[in-house]
């Protein structure tokens, strides 16, 4: 275990500062915390029964005149706002001239109520308005009861992908076989059943008005769920192979943009004393380093004239200097007179960002490289990568694939020139399903010698398929990944108050540790660890003025960024769903760290594989309620260990 894991889980360290953070996010009133996941958008995802999600998913629809135009809550589609009061959440939101207030309060085991609340706008033409629920695929072969009928299949009520089943109902029972879902309607009312013409599932709609609107209007609608099924509680397999030994995992990293010089600087210092930062990304604030072309930057820095804003992302990347974290550079925003046209800081016609101006290429390249020299010169730094970002989409620059490949070539070789060790990132795409971005560069060997590391950020793109397609361009390099922006929400900016849900902090790890395992990176890059999506609460950040304190988010980080230096990738399978494990050892020293999430009840594990030297492994713990607690250490016997995981954990297990 390295020193960073004995020194912060000293017990009463933990104790206080996790009983603050109790405290203050009012865990003590939500008994029953989290049991309905309801996304800031408004979507419910399902509702857990003894820890594990009995999956389902609802939406706010509108549909339109014609009755085939249909617009929906979803993720970043609206603008929604996100509260939580006690075991209520409540989401805000609007749909054209519809506004909508949308209140799901957990009721009792597997129960919670929906109530929304409509308000026109703007008189508006229409079919209706629905809450509606996509079930999951497990209900293909299941049934409907309605007012306790008997069973009818969903295949003889709904025929055809377009056809549907209109009726009224107190009560709707539907059945797979597996999973229950009961609905209880506000009084006798009218539902239809339909079947989606594209994935094949089944749909219900639950009408919360019907026809035209006019401005004023309101309507309200109830509806309780009543979720039950078959929880899986058989054990897990646990298979780890130690003889395959994969890419390094140099550790956890961060990103540290300036953005609140008054609120940023108390979580920097937080997360650098509190965790073992292994990478850091910062900004080249370009727009403000050479605001115009013909006044040369660095002549104006030395004579006193630095701007407030690039002094700050200096100092910033100093500060990782000095703490021999490895620096990535990256430049958001340009000055005008390097791109064409006027500067767009949102879409213009659904069109991010600006191209770079082709006929200023040897002027781009010498700002960019002057600013690079000017920060190891006058403040030490030797930055190891370079990169703009997420160029795929225009966040601020825009770049096809072939210009990002003549970028690296170009600028990668004029800083070679200038006697610089910095490289160019490969990528830093804004997700992971733009990967084509990358294959121009790819497929051209003069690009080779001036990539650093290939890039991407996790905000979309999570399927294993998807991902893989990075591990493998990696692979195909032999060069590292970097996880340029770790998370999951890019629009949670909009509904903070979401950082604080337990929903929130298990997807995000669970997000990390499915990428270790599949990309094998070098190090993914939270976004950020300023007040900025901070992991904190309090100290004024989003308005919570209690004291700075640590959330379930940080406790994650933190037990991820504990994992021990000179690592490696290992394989390591589960053998049951709703279990994410990644595995990193290295067996020349005997250390191995194995990161689980259980996003399902509380089941033994075995575990298989280890290392014959391995006598014990420590086992850390982060939950609603622990905050990478020690629990007791394992025993293992002939590389075999056998413990129970707990139910929505994230779990580490270190050997001694």
């Amino acid at each position: 275990m390295n020193s960073s894991i004995k020194t912060f889980c000293n017990p009463l360290l933990q104790q206080k500062t996790f009983l603050l953070f109790l405290l203050f996010s009012g865990f003590f009133i939500q008994k029953t915390h989290a049991q309905t996941e309801v996304m800031p958008w408004g979507n419910i995802t399902g509702i857990r029964v003894d820890g594990q999600l009995m999956e389902f998913e609802s939406r706010l629809s509108v549909v339109g005149k014609d009755g085939i135009k249909t617009a929906s809550t979803g993720k970043e589609r609206q603008r929604p706002k996100y509260t939580r009061e006690g075991n209520t959440q409540i989401v805000a939101t609007k749909i054209d001239s519809l506004y909508f207030t949308e209140k799901v309060e957990d009721l009792s085991r597997g129960k919670t109520s929906v109530d929304i609340q409509l308000t026109a706008n703007a008189d508006t033409a229409l079919t209706g308005t629905y809450f509606a629920l996509m079930l999951p695929a497990g209900y293909a072969n299941g049934s409907v009861q309605v007012n306790g009928s008997a069973a009818i299949p969903l295949s003889t009520l709904v025929k055809g992908d377009q056809s549907q089943a209109n009726t009224s109902a107190k009560t709707i029972r539907l059945v797979s076989a597996k999973q229950q879902l009961l609905l209880t309607l506000d009084g006798n009312a009218s539902f239809i059943i339909k079947k989606n013409a594209k994935s094949g599932n089944y749909e219900v709609y639950l009408p919360i008005q019907t026809g035209a609107v006019q401005k004023g209007q309101n309507f309200h609608k109830t509806f309780s769920i009543e979720a039950s099924g078959e929880v899986d509680k058989l054990p897990i397999a646990l298979s780890l192979n130690t003889a395959k030994q994969g890419r390094e995992f140099a550790g956890f990293g961060g990103n540290f943009r300036i953005q609140n010089p008054k609120l940023d600087p108390q979580v920097i210092d937080y997360s650098l004393q509190n965790l073992r930062v292994a990478w850091g990304r910062v900004e080249m604030p370009w727009r403000f380093w050479q605001p115009e072309k013909n006044v040369d930057p660095t002549t104006a820095a030395q004579g006193g004239k630095l701007d407030v804003h690039v002094q700050q992302a200096m100092e910033m990347a100093q500060r990782l200097g000095k703490m021999n974290i490895p620096v990535i550079l990256t430049a958001w925003a340009p000055p005008a007179w390097a791109i064409v046209g006027k500067p767009n800081f949102r879409p213009v016609n659904g069109i991010w960002g600006n191209p770079l101006d082709k006929t200023q290429t040897p002027e781009i390249y010498k700002s960019i490289t002057d600013y690079i020299l000017y920060l190891k010169q006058h403040y030490g730094v030797e930055v190891a990568d370079f990169s703009f970002n997420e160029s795929d989409l225009g966040i601020n620059i825009r770049q096809t694939g072939e210009e990002h490949a003549e970028l690296i070539k170009g600028l990668g070789a004029y800083f070679a020139s200038k006697g610089l060790k910095t490289k160019l990132l490969l990528g830093d795409n804004s997700d992971a399903t733009s990967y084509a971005f990358i294959y121009p560069a790819m497929k051209d060997p003069a690009t080779k010698p001036y990539i650093g590391a290939v890039s991407f950020h996790s905000w979309r793109g999570w399927e294993t398929e998807i991902l893989q397609k990075w591990a493998d361009a990696a692979a195909e390099l032999n060069l590292p990944l970097i996880v340029g922006e770790g998370s999951t929400d890019a629009a949670a900016y909009n509904y903070p108050a979401v950082f604080a849900e337990p929903t929130y902090a298990l997807q995000e790890i669970n997000l990390y540790v499915r990428l270790l395992a599949i990309c094998q990176p070098l190090t993914i890059l939270q976004w950020q660890l300023t007040a900025d999506y901070s992991p904190l609460a309090g100290g004024g950040i989003f308005g919570d003025n209690g004291p700075l304190r640590p959330t379930q988010r940080f406790w994650n980080l933190k037990q991820l960024s504990s994992t021990p230096k000179n690592v490696y990738a290992m394989p390591i399978t589960a053998n049951r769903p709703n279990v994410s494990c990644a595995a990193l050892g290295n067996n020349a020293t005997g250390v191995y760290s194995i990161h689980l999430v259980n996003n399902g009840t509380t089941r033994q594990v075995i575990l298989t594989g280890l290392a014959e030297k391995v006598k014990a492994l420590k086992m850390f713990v982060t939950d609603q309620k622990r905050a990478m607690n020690q629990e007791k250490s394992i025993a293992v016997t002939n590389g075999k260990a056998i413990f129970n995981l707990g139910s929505q954990t994230y779990t580490t297990l270190v050997t001694d």
